[in-house]
Formats: structure tokens, C-alpha cells, sequence
């Protein structure tokens, strides 16, 4: 294999693969790149055997082929370089050789044949859309995903396509977060399934604001082919967490007593000031309604207090309700609406957040003390 390729592109490439690499794997072949050059591409892929991530770059290939070579260390050489074209050269034994103006590398790899096969696909079934919807969504439920080993099903979002229209869940049991968008889903392509928080991440990463992304998957897989303008093309390929995501539905509230209409920004930023006064064992924040006001307090024995006034247009009675400040700040910040609104029922039930579109967040209330 031999290939001259711009240090732009090849960094690039290495940044969108490097991420699912794993430090600490007992198989060397996993913490290598796979490079196959053919045509006027170089096609990076990287994988932890969950997670694999495929990215092409255009390169000046004189020779086509392909071989592995540790990701981390290809990645420090490369950007470290000051010459802007590279020459990537690799021979029979898998030593693949760098130059770069007066630069010489040389880094041991091993053969592409040992490196896993990806997945392929037996079902058809296919979605497609903006990437900007996939990025907005994610951004407004992946922060209520379960770190909580051992309800496994949570530790991911639940992707469901149904009557041409996506939806998305996170939850981990003390918030849930729910978000749908109108898309144009075929009869043979419905189903539901659920992407692990890895994945997740990377997609978080990966996605922009402009092309596609075309959503592929089977019984226990799924692909995200990312595409953009210049009709280059990064494709995420994933495991899916196995079981049954819980009846999310059933902790909604149906009705709720008050609606108060909050400046997002002034909320956010209130909430925020009166975490620093909250500590491990008072970890609450106490939000009081009353007429045409919302006094936000804090108040841990061993740091101090804190007391926020917001004007709000509030006629309801006069209510308080407790939260953990976090639960409310992840979703506020995720949001990009200047109008929020909180609904309640009561200081025991739970207390729910919306925006005018189709986004809501259910949060359980703590003990008011």
C-alpha cells in the first residue's frame, strides 16, 4: 500500500474513528486503525468489537491495499507534523512507513486479515433524514440516560419509528426525557430499539447541522451513515441493548393543575446559583409559587443558604415543590427555546417540563423538608 494524503484530511479521518478504541483491550489488533486504500480514498475503520466506526478520506493512492497500525500512535505522529502533505507506505510485513518534509516514521502494524469483519446487514429496514433532527433530539434526551449498571435497558435511548413519526426516550428511573419528530417512515422499516450510551456519545460527536443520516437495523444491530455535502460519508455501526424498554408512557402525568411560563435563561441561571449552596446530603432546591412570584431556596446545613426571586406570571395557590437542581438544569441547558414551561400537580407528584414543540421531561419531586 502506498498513499500521499493531505495531514488535514488524515486527521480528520483518525478524529472520527480514534474515540471507540479502547485503551485497555487484551487484543492488540483492537487498539489499531484499519487503512484500506483503493481509488482516491483511504477508508479509516476502528472498533471495540460494541462499537465500530468507519470514516473515508480522499488521499492520492499509488498503490492500493490495506494493513492496521496502533491508532494512538499514527494519530500523535500525524499531528505533530508541520508539512502538510504525508506519505503513507506499508510493506509486506506490516511496517508502515511515514514521511513528511525532512520527517521519518517508521511504526509497526499487523495484517488486515486479523482485524474483526464488519457486521452486515440481513433486514431492509431504512430510515432517512436530516442529520439536524438526529442531533437535536439526542441533544434533548441522552443527558437522562441510566449509569446504573444494573437496569442495563436504561443505560441507552429508545429509538421507536411508528406512523411516520420518530420518537426518542431517556430515563433513568428519577427523569425521563421525550422528544418526537415527523419522518417519513415506509411500513417495512417500523420497529423500535434501543442504542447504548456509547454509541450515543459518538453520535453525539459525530453529527452536524447539515446532510443525511440514514438509519439502518436488524434484530440486534443498527447502522448510522452520516453524509455530507461534499459526498463524504462517516458510518457508525452498533450492538443494541437486548430487552424490553419499560412502558415510559404510564409515567406522564395525564393532567396537570398549574402551567407557569419561565424565561429559560433566567431559570437556568437561577437554578444554577442556587446549586453551589446544595450538598451531598441536602441536595434538594425548593422552588415556591406564589402570586406572581418563584422563590427558588437552597439551604444545607453545613454550606449555608440560598434565595433566588423570580417574576412569573403565576395566579394559581400558593405551592412549593423540591428537586434535585441537576434534574432540572441538564434539560434546560439542552434546550434552545427562550420559553419553558413547568407544569405541577402537587409537591408529591411529579413535575413536568415543556417547550412550544414537540419535547417533554418528567421529573420526580424530593421531599420537602
Amino acid at each position: 500500500m502506498n498513499l500521499t494524503i493531505t495531514k488535514e484530511q488524515i486527521i480528520n479521518g483518525l478524529q472520527a474513528v480514534q474515540n471507540v478504541v479502547s485503551t485497555r483491550t487484551t487484543l492488540p489488533i483492537l487498539s489499531n486503525v484499519l487503512l484500506r486504500a483503493e481509488g482516491d480514498k483511504l477508508e479509516l475503520t476502528a472498533t471495540d468489537l460494541d462499537v465500530s466506526i468507519v470514516c473515508s478520506v480522499e488521499a492520492k493512492v499509488k498503490k492500493p491495499g490495506a494493513s492496521t497500525v496502533p491508532v494512538k500512535r499514527l494519530f500523535g505522529i500525524v499531528r505533530e507534523l508541520s508539512n502538510s502533505d504525508i506519505e503513507l507506505e506499508v510493506d509486506d510485513k506490516h511496517t508502515c512507513a511515514i514521511r513528511s518534509g525532512s520527517s521519518f516514521y517508521k511504526i509497526n502494524g499487523l495484517s488486515a486479515d486479523e482485524f474483526p469483519p464488519l457486521q452486515k446487514f440481513k433486514e431492509e429496514k431504512k430510515v432517512s433524514f436530516r442529520q439536524e433532527t438526529l442531533r437535536s433530539m439526542m441533544k434533548k434526551t441522552s443527558f437522562a440516560i441510566s449509569t446504573d449498571e444494573s437496569r442495563y435497558v436504561l443505560n441507552g435511548i429508545f429509538m421507536s419509528f411508528k406512523d411516520h413519526k420518530m420518537t426518542m426516550v431517556a430515563t433513568d428511573g428519577r427523569r425521563l426525557a421525550l422528544v418526537d419528530e415527523e419522518v417519513d417512515v415506509s411500513e417495512k422499516s417500523q420497529g423500535e430499539f434501543i442504542v447504548p450510551a456509547k454509541t450515543v456519545n459518538e453520535l453525539n460527536r459525530l453529527l452536524s447541522d447539515k446532510g443525511e443520516v440514514e438509519i439502518q437495523f436488524a434484530e440486534n444491530q443498527a447502522s448510522f451513515t452520516l453524509k455530507d455535502e461534499k459526498g463524504s460519508s462517516i458510518l457508525i455501526l452498533t450492538k443494541l441493548i437486548e430487552g424490553n424498554y419499560p412502558n415510559y408512557r404510564q409515567v406522564i402525568p395525564s393532567e396537570t393543575k398549574e402551567r407557569v411560563s419561565l424565561v429559560r435563561e433566567e431559570f437556568l441561571h437561577a437554578l444554577r446559583r442556587a446549586e453551589i449552596m446544595t450538598s451531598e446530603k441536602s441536595n434538594s432546591v425548593k422552588l415556591s409559587f406564589g402570586k406572581n412570584k418563584l422563590e427558588i431556596t437552597a439551604n444545607s446545613p453545613e454550606v449555608g443558604e440560598a434565595k433566588e426571586t423570580l417574576a412569573v406570571n403565576y395566579k394559581g395557590p400558593d405551592m412549593a415543590i423540591a428537586f434535585n437542581p441537576k434534574y432540572m438544569i441538564d434539560p434546560l441547558n439542552a434546550l434552545p427555546n427562550d420559553e419553558v414551561f413547568v407544569e405541577l400537580i402537587d409537591e408529591l407528584s411529579p413535575g413536568v417540563l415543556k417547550i412550544n414543540g414537540p419535547f417533554l421531561y418528567v421529573v420526580m419531586p424530593m421531599r420537602l423538608s
